[in-house]
């Protein structure tokens, strides 16, 4: 698995990482509208996971993101990272912004590195992304630590627009962010560790903004339907700056995702 130290340097997966890793002497870690989202079922868990075409140790990772986010009490999202790009296959589907919300969120968690591939579950606690006992005990381990998921957030869809609903509750202040996401692409990768291979990623995100503040009382935010057909949005309701993002105290996705 890919691991990247001390937020400039890198090391990377599969028979390179293993050179390298002796090399640097590095301690090794796994590389009245209408409804727009299923607002009857309680969000339990978001999955933020971080991953590349460049690694070896991803592709299992991704698959078992699909697997979970078939899950309705569940909201899964894939971020390519870039900083494997050098290996030798420039990532499709990565942006700098995305490592750089997988850096903050390990200087928010006390770490000194990050890698992939690796899954950030309700803002609270990095795992790696490929295993499922330990995605399931961070789920456990973080039900409504520190506020996670207790509040409730509902979309809809009224002329051309997407309405975000928060309801009032303890936590705040927090950031209603929105993240644009396509439900699937599938990518052939023609170099570096995974040339050759066909991955098919879900909810991939292609942006990630900030649509507001919230304090506390119900509040509504608006957002543009997308106009593309495979695409949707997850809302999060997160404590702290997107620079230095904290626990999700709310989620809600549009139907599809």
């Amino acid at each position: 698995m890919g691991l990247f130290r001390g937020f400039p340097l890198i090391s990377c997966s599969g028979a390179l990482s293993r050179i390298i890793l002796r090399a640097a002497l590095i301690v090794t870690a796994c590389c009245s509208a209408e409804a727009a989202s299923n607002n009857a079922v309680a969000v339990t868990s978001v999955l933020e996971l971080f991953t590349s075409q460049g690694c070896s140790s991803c592709p299992p990772a991704d698959a078992l993101l699909a697997t979970l986010a078939r899950k309705p009490d569940v909201i899964a999202v894939s971020f390519p990272v870039d900083y494997w790009d050098y290996i030798g296959w420039k990532d499709t589907l990565a942006a700098p912004a995305f490592a750089a919300r997988q850096k903050a969120y390990a200087a928010a968690h006390g770490e000194q590195h990050v890698y992939t591939p690796e899954i950030v579950v309700n803002g609270l606690a990095g795992v790696v992304g490929s295993d499922r006992q330990e995605i399931e005990e961070a789920v456990r381990a973080s039900k409504g630590r520190e506020g996670a998921l207790t509040l409730p957030m509902r979309l809809s869809r009224s002329n051309g627009a997407i309405v975000i609903e928060v309801g009032e509750g303890e936590g705040g202040p927090a950031e209603v962010v929105a993240l644009r996401v396509v439900r699937s692409k599938a990518v052939h990768i023609g170099r570096g560790e995974n040339a050759g291979r066909s991955v098919t990623y879900i909810n991939v995100v292609r942006a990630i903004d900030k649509l507001g503040d919230w304090t506390g009382s119900t509040a509504t935010f608006r957002l543009p339907e997308t106009g593309e057909e495979g695409e949707g949005y997850v809302v999060l309701l997160q404590k702290g700056p997107l620079e230095k993002p904290g626990v999700i105290l709310g989620a809600a996705k549009t139907a599809g995702l």
